[in-house]
């Protein structure tokens, strides 16, 4: 099938031209979250003021963060490596255009700025080419976005860096499916464009989208696509305009949030009224510490391994003494999690393994 001319006219078909109902997953849904994209980060501000004592000229081993500004986890990993004496530094998707950066092919070197660094160890979390602030639906904004994606997944899975997770995005479909694999139960579910007709397991049935919990339609508005309970009056007769995952509702006595760092697991208890509570009202969620059983540990790590990562948070219900597995959030964040249960496990279990990682494949030679 041959493009159009530039002379051609593209008629859209009829139905096409009538309205669209909303989709089931964006009718109510009206939280909405802004990142303003000022560095917060420690090591990059200390740098750029000259406040660092350069060596002479050498490529300096480093952690290499593919992140974004209002990405509090790292902010706070790059204080802790520095008091460790490990250099970090960033390329922010909502700060990256017009970024001094020269990657060397050839050599796992790069030049950020005007520092020439050798990554180590390289992380890719919240790099979203969404919050690239370029204007959407324009050529500039295609062009800048598609050299980005390229770079970025380049240097995520680039092998002669160490990478804390070797993958950035991990569809929750397969995610459902390697669990229930590893000998976790995992919830009935279909994936749609027909909510209203699908009752995996009968009775109750929760919607979710089968892609990201959050859409950032405009750089730096993130909107929430939160799990809500199935109701048929809501849904129409024609298809959705995208599939959505319709899923068996478990009735549960409590929710886990268990976070892989490396060989360990660490778990908070995390009590809400409903899922997106979360995120519309984190007041109202009670968090607390809670050790993990030893037989969902071995579960937990062995699935992680599997999927290649090592720092993660996975979702579970606590249902009549089972797990039952909802996802695995590769992106995760943990300090709200710590601040409501005043417990700082986890961002201490994370600094200690970043730096003993960097450590270990320093030694090691690895990026030479």
């Amino acid at each position: 099938m041959s493009a159009p001319g530039r002379g051609d006219l593209v008629s859209p078909p009829e139905a096409a031209k009538q309205a669209k109902p909303t989709p089931l997953l964006l009718q109510g849904q009206d939280y909405s979250f802004r990142s303003q994209p000022r560095c917060l980060d420690f090591q990059e501000q200390v740098h750029r003021l000259g406040m660092v004592e350069e060596n002479d000229g050498s490529p300096v081993p480093c952690v290499l963060v593919l992140a974004r500004s209002a990405d509090m986890e790292m902010n706070e990993l790059s204080i802790a490596l520095a008091e460790r004496g490990i250099r970090m530094a960033r390329v922010d998707a909502d700060r990256c255009v017009d970024l001094p950066l020269t990657v060397y092919t050839d050599a796992p070197l790069l030049e950020l700025d005007r520092w020439l660094l050798r990554p180590v160890l390289v992380w890719r979390r919240h790099f979203e080419l969404s919050a690239l602030p370029v204007e959407p639906g324009t050529l500039a904004a295609a062009y800048a976005t598609d050299q980005w994606g390229a770079v970025a997944n380049w240097l995520g899975s680039r092998a002669d860096f160490g990478h804390v997770n070797a993958v950035c995005d991990l569809d929750r479909l397969t995610q459902l499916s390697d669990a229930a694999a590893f000998g976790l139960t995992v919830p009935r579910t279909t994936v749609t464009t027909l909510p209203g007709r699908t009752r995996p397991g009968g009775g109750h049935c929760i919607v979710k989208t089968s892609g990201r919990h959050l859409l950032e339609p405009r750089p730096g508005v993130q909107h929430g696509l939160f799990p809500r309970p199935l109701e048929t009056s809501r849904t129409g007769k024609a298809p959705e305009s995208a599939p959505v995952i319709v899923q068996q509702y478990v009735p549960s006595e409590t929710e886990l949030r268990v976070f892989v760092v490396g060989e360990r697991c660490l778990a908070f208890q995390v009590d809400k009224l409903d899922p997106a509570q979360l995120w519309v009202d984190p007041e109202a969620v009670r968090v607390a510490p809670v050790e993990v059983p030893a037989a969902l540990t071995d579960r937990l790590l062995a699935l992680a391994a599997h999927w290649r990562l090592r720092v993660a948070a996975f979702d579970l219900l606590v249902a009549g003494g089972d797990h039952v597995f909802l996802e695995v959030n590769v992106n995760c964040d943990w300090r709200w999690f710590e601040h409501r249960a005043e417990d700082d496990r986890v961002s201490a279990a994370v600094h200690a393994w970043v730096a003993e990682r960097f450590e270990e494949l320093l030694g090691a030679g690895k990026g030479r």
